[in-house]
């Protein structure tokens, strides 16, 4: 669990405020620093709830990815893609999971050099049970009402998509 600051005031209001006075306007500081804070915040509660399932949210998304798949196994190389993460953490994330006995890997029969992570049935009745605690925990967002957590994808959205996450997508202003 993340730990509560406690504190008798918002940290981040407070370097709002400092940041006005030396630097001028500070919404962007500030909603910045909020975003990682509140990173810091989810994967806390994600840690919590995945913990006594032995997953971090990242193996957790691998084999989330593999049960969405239409054989339950995919590349490397596409795993690492669609979660948007570096090759080597694929790699490690596929280690620890195949030491788990959640997913196994066979070379990749359509790329001499390339491997295919496959979901075994555990990895399958582990994903049930964690995807159950994190949507019991409605995935950290349950301070906020089902409309606002739909507004926040819907601005975070925006931004993602002005860095290009998605190709050939025209951005609505809102």
């Amino acid at each position: 669990m993340v730990r509560p600051l406690g504190l008798p005031f918002d940290p981040i209001e407070r370097a709002g405020q400092t940041w006005e006075k030396r630097f001028g306007p500070a919404s962007s500081m500030r909603a910045a620093t909020s975003v990682f804070r509140v990173q810091q915040i989810l994967l806390a509660r994600f840690d919590e709830v995945l913990k006594p399932h032995e997953l971090t949210f990242a193996r957790y998304e691998v084999l989330v990815l593999l049960t969405f798949s239409r054989t339950g196994e995919l590349p490397l190389k596409v795993i690492g893609s669609r979660l948007m993460v570096h090759p080597t953490s694929v790699t490690n994330a596929i280690d620890r999971l195949a030491a788990a006995g959640y997913v196994r890997r066979r070379p990749n029969p359509d790329d001499g050099r390339g491997v295919l992570a496959g979901i075994t049935e555990d990895g399958r009745a582990v994903v049930e049970k964690a995807t159950s605690a994190l949507t019991g925990l409605d995935f950290g967002l349950g301070d906020l009402p089902e409309g606002e957590r739909a507004d926040l994808f819907d601005i975070l959205r925006r931004v993602r998509l002005g860095a290009g996450d998605v190709a050939d997508v025209t951005i609505d202003e809102g």
